[in-house]
């Protein structure tokens, strides 16, 4: 079938960066879906451009509905070419509890080449988002509650954060020079025990479509204000995986929030631990759920 068949003349179409905007589907998904499984087939301008019409986004959120409900991409299709009648079928039971398995053991065998395997084909298979909520996040919530009593726990650590800080920057270095969104200034609290946290974030937000500027050590809450300044961010995001110091949490983020002229925002288990601390204090607590984190902070920057 032509594609002057599938989108008529006077049907409004649309490039791939509005697509992705508009379905929080990044462009490499999209790409992926359409070379490797024909889920979705855009026209294409003489220059080879993608031009996707409604019809066609709308395919692409029928499509993250099934993903969303576990079913793997290969079988996407036939489902899609079923009536809209036809009821659904249950997720498939233990794809992600068997995905998460092994990269627990890819992690705990320090084994780079299988770390980049599914790395690649979780981002190439699945939205961004569902990778964090289903994948990575869980995943680290797990090693995280084990490394502490675990020998070998600090190699494993920090393998990840460099395996993760490589492919999540490259991602990152990408996204920014598109990025038409706020920017996003990501930092880790000072009791963090790495980046992990705030790699996560970043590539959240940068699917949210952030320009984001993130820093894999801490600096002084004194310096903060300046960093803001000249990176002319439009929020500031702190990330921890502990519970960082009552003081800190209690007396200098309140008055670090009243310093700022943006949102100051925390996330990752901090944000879940101190949240009663922090009630009324102007620190903005999004929450430990990172898809769900980078939705409170879209409405903080927009209002904003």
């Amino acid at each position: 079938m032509s594609d002057q068949a599938n989108h008529p003349a006077d049907t409004p179409l649309y490039p791939i960066r509005e697509v992705s905007r508009l379905t929080g589907v990044n462009a490499v998904t999209l790409r992926a879906w359409e070379r490797r499984y024909g889920l979705i087939q855009p026209k294409r301008t003489p220059k080879g451009h993608r031009l996707y019409a409604k019809e066609d986004i709308a395919r692409v959120e029928r499509i993250l509905q099934w993903l969303n409900r576990g079913v793997p991409v290969s079988q996407v299709r036939e489902l899609l070419e079923q009536p809209e009648t036809v009821e659904s079928p249950p997720p498939a039971a233990g794809d992600w509890e068997s995905q998460r398995r092994q990269l627990i053991a890819a992690v705990e065998a320090l084994d780079l080449g299988r770390l980049e395997a599914l790395f690649n084909q979780s981002m190439a298979l699945y939205p961004v988002t569902t990778c964090i909520d289903e994948l990575w996040q869980p995943v680290i919530r797990e090693l995280e509650e084990h490394w502490d009593d675990r020998l070998g726990a600090g190699l494993q650590r920090r393998t990840l954060e460099a395996f993760l800080r490589t492919r999540i920057g490259i991602r990152l270095y990408h996204a920014n020079l598109q990025a038409g969104g706020p920017t996003l200034l990501i930092l880790p609290m000072p009791d963090d025990d790495g980046p992990l946290w705030g790699l996560l974030a970043a590539l959240a937000a940068s699917d949210r479509g952030y320009r984001v500027q993130w820093l894999d050590a801490p600096l002084p809450l004194s310096e903060l204000p300046l960093a803001v300044e000249r990176f002319q961010a439009d929020a500031l995001l702190l990330t921890s995986g502990r519970a960082e110091k009552t003081d800190l949490v209690r007396r200098q983020l309140p008055r670090l929030a009243e310093q700022l002229e943006v949102p100051l925002t925390l996330c990752g288990p901090v944000a879940r631990i101190r949240e009663g601390d922090l009630a009324g204090s102007g620190v903005e607590v999004l929450g430990d759920d990172l898809p769900g984190a980078m939705t409170r902070l879209q409405s903080l920057t927009q209002a904003a």
